[in-house]
Parts: C-alpha cells; structure tokens; sequence
C-alpha cells in the first residue's frame, strides 16, 4: 500500500496516507515488517506509551560502526529509563529554556545579518535561495554558538549530519551507510577535541557547560557528552530547516493563505509556523519497538515488534483537524505532532520554535511581495522531509 521509495509517493505523500488513515487502526506494512499508526490518536498513542521504547540496535560489524553505534545508543533519543532520566536530567542543567530564550538577540542579529545578504544577491541576480541562504544557515549558525564552534569550521556541520540521518530512511544504500559511518566518526573526532579543549579551557559554551554538568554525582561520560553535542546539532537544526521549507512553499504556492502573514506578520508568525509544521511534517516517521505485548487500539503488537508513528499523516488527520488538508496560517487549535509526544518529545523544539518565530516574520517583513522564482527541489527522502534548494524573488 505505501512504497516509501516511490517518486510520486516523495513527492506527495498525502493521498496515499490519508488512504492509511482511513484503515482506522495500526496495520502491519510488510515492506519494513513493522506496524504503522497513520491516525492521531493512534499515532499519539503510540508516541506515549510506556511499553513502546526507542530501541537501538548496533550496526555491525562494530570495528566500523563504532562510532555511529555510541553516537545513539548513548543519546537521548535512543534511550530508555531509567538512562534517558539521568540523561535528560544532565542535559537539562544546561540545555533549558533560559538558555535558549537568552540566545534571542543573536538570532535576531544573525536574521539580520542573513537577510542582508539575501537582498544583495537578489539585487545582483534577480533571485536568491531562502532555503539555501537563510533557513539552513540561521539554525546551523545558532546552534554552533551555542556549542563554540569556531566560525570557519560551521560549514562542516550540517553535510555531517545530513550524512548521519540518511540512515534514518527507509533501505539506506551502501553509499549513504559509508558516508555515515564516515561521517560519525569526524563529526564525534570533532567534538572530542573540542570537549578536551573545553575541560583545560571552559568557557561560557554549551560544550563547557554539558562538560561540567553533575546531579546526584553523576556526570556525563566522554561518549554521553560527544552522542549529546551531536545530536543537540541534528535536533537543533533539522526540524526548523526542514519545517520552514516545507512551510514557505506551500504557503507561496497559496497566495491567498499566504495573504494574512503579509498583512501582519508579527501577529501571525507564530500561529502560521505551528500551521507550517502540520501541514507538511519535517519528520514523517518515528520508530518504537514493544518492550512487552502492547495494544494500540485494539491491534496486538508482540514484545520485540516494530511500531512506527506516522506523523505527516496524523497531522492531516479529519477527526483533529478542521479542513485538515487545507493551510490555514491562522488556525488556532492546532494540535500537531510533529516534534512528537511523550518522553522523546523533540529536544530542539524550543529552540525550532524560537528561530522560526524570529526568522519568518523577518523575512515577510523585509520581502513583503516574496515569490517563488522557480521548482523548488525536494530531497528523495520521506522519513526527513524536506527540500534542497527553494529559489525566491
């Protein structure tokens, strides 16, 4: 029923999924051999319940993936209680929302700064990329001041870990496993030099915080903090990258659902980007496995079976959503998904949410009659959704 490969399927996944919807429970989809919950409430569920965990299974052999291998099994997200509670606990102390709040300025000068650059490029070529120019680079940038990265070496960040979550799709191919593994091991070689520069040297840097870090007595390891730093960038960025693109294309394509944030876009930035995460779901899939037999809605999954929540199709759900496959920048309940649920709810959707409410209104304000100036290019992929290049006028 659902090729998560096909061409037309990446490119519109959303006929198909309300058709998974529809089937109105968790069914088993052969292809991944596990069951998938198309339904918000089933998706929710599924999200929330403490007998469904984030088991990571080691890649092997282990002499190649050993460093893509700690980088989840000692991170957050693939954890479980009670680590995730010590885990979660410690990052906290320094990854919190005073901390994030306290970053408000730069994002407003780094905005500043990016849209900048943005008008001298339409000024010289007619057109400029806002994925490309200004909704990659502001996260990216953001999160590498939190962490003290130097500024020559960001642009190393976001191919590292566009290269580690291709392996969160579906059938990976051998190339994109070696650029993994590859780059797991750079990105984590990167940050323990820097941690150890931190520990002889602390600065006011996150890395320096996370290093100094203790509750109860315990600490961080050396793999805890480096899994940390690696996935504060990937959580830290690719939800808003992925989450703006998707947003600002369908709403250009819909002149008069784009029509309200023209008019007043301080108002209604912060309702349109809750909308534009909805409508079009940066992250499609999330994975858990049954720690013991679970029912979700009346469908038995087995202890050590897969179920995944599909988000993109929860968020269009009718039995939710008012005129759910319509965009709507002033819907008001909006009670997506889309940085998940429970325990494992995104770690960087503050920080999303912070940069969007920032860097939308600033971009409408300052290209009040902005336009697509060409297709925008999709990324193959459908676990993380996105595009790769958005050309604007």
């Amino acid at each position: 029923m659902l090729d998560f490969t096909d061409k037309d399927f990446l490119i519109d996944p959303y006929p198909a999924l309300a058709e998974a919807r529809a089937i109105g429970k968790p069914f088993w989809h052969e292809p991944t051999e596990m069951f998938l919950a198309a339904r918000h409430a089933d998706a929710n569920a599924v999200l929330r319940n403490k007998s469904l965990g984030r088991i990571f299974t080691p890649k092997t052999p282990e002499t190649d993936w050993n460093d893509f291998n700690y980088l989840h099994s000692d991170s957050i997200l693939d954890s479980e209680p009670p680590k995730h509670t010590r885990l979660k606990s410690l990052v906290s102390k320094a990854f919190n929302p005073r901390t994030i709040n306290a970053l408000t300025p730069e994002i407003e000068r780094l905005t500043t700064m990016l849209l900048n650059d943005c008008a001298d490029k339409r000024e010289q070529n007619g057109t400029f990329d806002v994925l490309a120019d200004f909704a990659e680079p502001l996260p990216v940038k953001v999160i590498a001041h939190m962490l003290g990265f130097p500024d020559a070496d960001e642009h190393l960040l976001r191919p590292w870990s566009q290269s580690i979550v291709k392996m969160y799709e579906v059938n990976p191919s051998e190339a994109h496993k070696a650029e993994a593994r590859t780059a797991a091991t750079e990105f984590a070689d990167y940050v323990h030099g820097l941690m150890k520069l931190r520990q002889s040297h602390p600065g006011m840097d996150l890395i320096s915080t996370l290093a100094a870090a203790e509750k109860d007595g315990e600490r961080l390891s050396v793999e805890e903090l480096i899994a940390t730093c690696v996935l504060l960038l990937n959580a830290g960025h690719e939800a808003s990258v992925n989450g703006f693109g998707n947003g600002i294309v369908a709403a250009l394509r819909r002149p008069s659902v784009m029509q309200p944030l023209r008019g007043d876009p301080r108002t209604v930035s912060r309702n349109a980007l809750e909308e534009f995460l909805r409508f079009d779901s940066p992250l499609q899939l999330f994975e858990r496995t049954a720690t013991a037999d679970t029912d979700i809605n009346g469908v038995a999954i087995r202890q050590g079976q897969k179920i995944a929540a599909l988000l993109g199709a929860a968020n269009r759900d009718p039995d939710v959503f008012a005129n759910a496959d319509s965009m709507d920048l002033t819907r008001e309940t909006n009670q997506h998904i889309a940085f998940g649920a429970g325990i494992h709810f995104c770690i960087g959707a503050p920080l999303a949410r912070l940069e969007m409410n920032i860097s939308l209104p600033a971009l409408v304000e300052r290209f009040p009659a902005l336009e697509l100036a060409g297709e925008p290019t999709r990324r193959p992929t459908f676990v993380l959704r996105g595009y790769d290049a958005i050309p604007v006028s």
